[in-house]
């Protein structure tokens, strides 16, 4: 039996664990067909978002942190 599980390198890429443990990452929606959104929401789409939760909590664990 394994003593612990392979680091998934595809969250560790795309997600940054901050220093109180939550998970920061870059918002979706920002590769094309900008010309079509509003200014509000390209400039909302620009802010990193932070998740909490049960979610971040698996994802926090797959990517080999705590």
């Amino acid at each position: 039996m394994a003593k612990h599980n392979k680091t998934n390198r595809s969250l560790k890429k795309r997600f940054k664990i901050t220093a109180k443990g939550k998970l920061k990452h870059s918002r979706g929606k920002r590769r094309h067909l900008m010309a079509g959104r509003t200014t509000k929401s390209k400039r909302q789409a620009r802010t990193p978002a932070v998740t909490t939760g049960p979610t971040a909590d698996k994802y926090i664990i797959a990517m080999g942190g705590l």
